[in-house]
């Protein structure tokens, strides 16, 4: 005869408390200031731009923004400070990769023989990204009163300045 196999309810309560841990380490995995440089530092290199790196006071100047955005719902306002700046905002999680990913998207709009974005398009969240003089990277992602996500990255040297050319 053929003994069942029966399921242990504890085993599939610690299960999927594994699985549950392990998504929650995933997503936090792409706010990392690592996973911030690395998604960076894969669209510099398609354009042959050297690395960002982090740097501790640019990442407290976003952190420190990114708070006083908390109060405000996340409204989309950049800070006017003395880096290169990116914003981001979100109604849902967004991760910090996610962000990046979506300044870079904007690459299709930009016509590098002309320095200028498609019509009617926005390629600036692209060029900072790519800008070869920035060299240091800062960023900070919180979640708002309002329960929306707001993810900045400061620049430094900060870049997309008339005339110039990113790379």
């Amino acid at each position: 005869m053929k003994k069942m196999k029966i399921f242990n309810p504890s085993q599939n309560l610690i299960l999927a408390t594994a699985v549950f841990l392990l998504s929650i380490i995933s997503l936090r995995a792409q706010d990392r200031p690592e996973d911030f440089v690395a998604a960076h530092n894969r669209a510099r290199a398609e354009v042959g731009v050297g690395p960002l790196r982090w740097d501790n006071q640019v990442a407290a100047y976003a952190r420190n923004y990114a708070n006083e955005r908390k109060g405000f719902g996340c409204n989309m306002e950049h800070s006017s400070g003395p880096y290169g700046e990116n914003i981001a905002w979100s109604s849902g999680g967004m991760t910090g990769v996610a962000a990046v990913a979506m300044w870079v998207k904007e690459q299709v709009d930009y016509d590098y023989s002309s320095n200028t974005c498609a019509w009617n398009e926005v390629c600036g969240h692209y060029t900072q990204v790519v800008w070869r003089d920035s060299v240091k990277l800062g960023c900070a992602k919180v979640r708002c009163s309002n329960g929306n996500t707001f993810i900045t990255c400061n620049y430094d040297p900060p870049g997309n300045y008339e005339g110039q050319w990113p790379y």
